[in-house]
């Protein structure tokens, strides 16, 4: 029997994704259209291509060393890479697309 795979994004990412916008606006930096547009994609909670997610994960593999970066996790005086980081679904968002990407045996 095959395990079913749920393609839309919980909550907590989405909660992410809308602060990654709510600070992206308030500082004017982090992330590209690319990221600002999956966070627009991602807070109207309907599925997401099997492509996006994988396409996330790798995203949170190459920029887990952002998470090291001064003001990393500071809502007063966000490092870009943290805006960048939530846009995408931070760290909820790192966790589901990684295991949606292993139940799709990718």
């Amino acid at each position: 029997m095959t395990e079913t795979v749920y393609l839309t994004p919980p909550q907590e990412v989405m909660k992410s994704s809308k602060k990654g916008l709510a600070l992206r606006e308030k500082f004017g930096r982090g992330s590209t259209h690319i990221g600002i547009s999956l966070a627009k994609e991602i807070i109207q909670g309907n599925d997401l291509e099997p492509q996006t997610i994988i396409r996330m994960s790798s995203y949170f593999s190459r920029h887990a060393v952002d998470k090291k970066a001064k003001n990393f996790g500071n809502d007063e005086n966000p490092s870009k890479g943290y805006i960048a980081w939530l846009l995408w679904g931070g760290d909820a968002g790192q966790k589901w697309a990684d295991e949606i990407k292993k139940k799709l045996s990718i």
